[in-house]
């Protein structure tokens, strides 16, 4: 096991901790005091710590969480506010955005653990992942609009892709709080646990795909990502290049001889 933490410098700006636990990198937000409201300084850790990620051959799933009560209150918007009109929200060329608003995009999966206040930015960046495990006295919020603002890490794009039209715009547009249960009905999460248990479940979850073959769980990733992006017709264009790929793989031969042998699979990513 490995920790790290990147750039520490005034504590109350808070900071994105990391920790790369048997093939699972932990991603924490670390800012309880401020109900994990997001300096600048934050911001740009966590655009390191994706890149950090996707860069690392050992790290095979994310999990994103927060320490204290609250996954986050969304940003500390005096400090964050200078830099708003950004095209990337302190994401530098050749990082990977945590917003997945611009390539290069990441090629792994990320879970997210959230918890208690989830409004704005953790909206957003939940939306921008692969799966989601909320506690059951989880609060959501896209409030944006009561600051005069527009939200611009993708709840414009993503909110409509996975509730409809109407239902993006009852909760966008008035900027009023919903709930767990209604953000499962909605789609923007998919789990709803006990408080206290969402990063149990959510590592649960990250531990069971990292057993799984990465070159194939990055392409399930990429072709799903071409299908939301250039349709249907163009991601079962790529069905049997990726498919012929695959099946050259070090880790298909592994996946036939687990089969036979009736043992688990031991991938390597090759």
């Amino acid at each position: 096991m490995t920790q790290s933490s990147m750039n520490l410098d005034d504590p109350a700006d808070g900071r994105i901790k990391c920790e790369l636990r048997d093939g699972v990198f932990l991603v924490g937000l670390d800012r309880p005091a401020k109900l994990n409201g997001c300096t600048p300084k934050m911001l740009r850790e966590l655009a390191q710590a994706y890149t950090a990620f996707e860069q690392d051959k050992q790290a095979r799933c994310m999990v994103v969480h927060a320490e204290g009560p609250h996954f986050t209150a969304g940003l500390d918007l005096p400090n964050v506010a200078p830099f708003l009109g950004q095209d990337t929200l302190l994401v530098e060329d050749g990082e990977i955005d945590p917003f997945g608003s611009r390539p290069p995009y990441r090629t792994k999966p990320v879970v997210f653990a959230v918890q208690g206040i989830c409004f704005t930015l953790g909206i957003e960046l939940m939306l921008a992942a692969d799966i989601v495990i909320a506690s059951s006295d989880c609060r959501f919020s896209q409030l944006e609009v009561k600051r005069a603002l527009m939200p611009t890490g993708g709840a414009t794009v993503r909110m409509v892709e996975r509730a409809g039209w109407g239902n993006a715009m009852r909760y966008l547009l008035t900027g009023d709080e919903f709930d767990a249960p209604t953000a499962l009905r909605l789609g923007f999460v998919q789990e709803i646990v006990p408080p206290g248990r969402q990063l149990e479940r959510a590592l649960e979850i990250a531990t069971l795909i990292a057993k799984q073959a990465p070159l194939a769980v990055s392409a399930l990733i990429e072709n799903a990502r071409l299908a939301l992006g250039s349709g249907p017709r163009e991601a079962a264009s790529q069905f049997g290049a990726t498919q012929r790929r695959l099946l050259a793989s070090e880790d298909f031969k592994e996946g036939l001889r687990s089969f036979t042998d009736k043992r688990a699979p031991e991938f390597k990513g090759k």
